[in-house]
């Protein structure tokens, strides 16, 4: 973890939980699980549980000692409202977002009925931003939920997004992030679908991001749609964007 991730449409990445276990069909390939027993097999001790749940308190500082203002993901390789997680610890976390203010913090989650139940327990600051997955129109619930918490910035990953989205609403979400899945499995994301939601977040002027077409080789496949780069970022908000692997851009929100 540290101020070097890939991930396009963050900078960082901060772990104080790793480990998940599977909740719905966007689980299946799951990313993090296939890195994580790699981890392990290579005998990184931070791994040594492979992909159980395991939370970290030697790094809930780690925020604090970098100095340069950056979006920092919050568990890329976990889930901070696993129930396996106390309350406790997720405080904890919460209070160090809070006080590392120079960062903004990304909070994705799969688990929005245990946010929505723990959100009014927290203090969210102002640099957190809360965010649910949603990978099919099974699980638009969890946007209904996120809607249910106070914070600066609501946003959706739809990823990996495995249909089309009739059913959701865009009502009190301010960032859109649409992205295929990647890795040895992927199951394809149509064009259709993410041009669907492309022209909804337009028509409603919510900020849309393309992540990735995803595939097998998800760098070669890229993340052009529709001949263009999708960048754009929740409204007052700038940042670096990686364009390629090479070249960043300056992009307003």
């Amino acid at each position: 973890m540290g101020l070097s991730s890939k991930i396009e449409w963050t900078e960082a990445t901060w772990n104080p939980v790793t480990g998940c276990t599977k909740v719905s069909p966007g689980c299946t390939h799951c990313y993090a699980e296939r890195l994580a027993h790699r981890l392990q097999g290579s005998g990184m001790q931070r791994y040594a549980n492979g992909f159980k749940v395991t939370v970290h308190p030697d790094v809930l500082a780690l925020p604090l000692l970098w100095k340069r203002p950056s979006l920092v993901f919050v568990d890329s390789m976990g889930d901070l409202f696993h129930d396996d997680v106390p309350f406790d610890f997720i405080a904890r976390a919460f209070r160090v977002m809070e006080e590392a203010g120079h960062h903004t913090f990304q909070v994705l989650t799969k688990r929005a009925q245990r946010l929505a139940e723990l959100a009014p327990r927290l203090s969210i600051p102002q640099n957190v931003w809360i965010g649910v997955s949603v990978e099919s129109d099974d699980y638009v619930v969890r946007a209904d939920l996120l809607r249910m918490v106070r914070c600066k910035v609501r946003f959706l990953s739809l990823e990996p997004l495995l249909g089309p989205l009739p059913s959701l609403s865009l009502e009190g979400i301010d960032w859109v992030v649409v992205g295929g899945e990647s890795g040895p499995q992927a199951r394809p994301m149509k064009a259709e679908w993410a041009r669907q939601m492309r022209q909804k977040c337009q028509g409603e002027a919510v900020p849309f991001f393309f992540k990735q077409w995803g595939g097998r080789n998800r760098r070669a496949a890229g993340r052009l749609l529709d001949d263009r780069l999708w960048d754009e970022m929740p409204q007052g908000f700038e940042r670096r964007i990686k364009t390629t692997p090479s070249t960043v851009a300056l992009v307003p929100g």
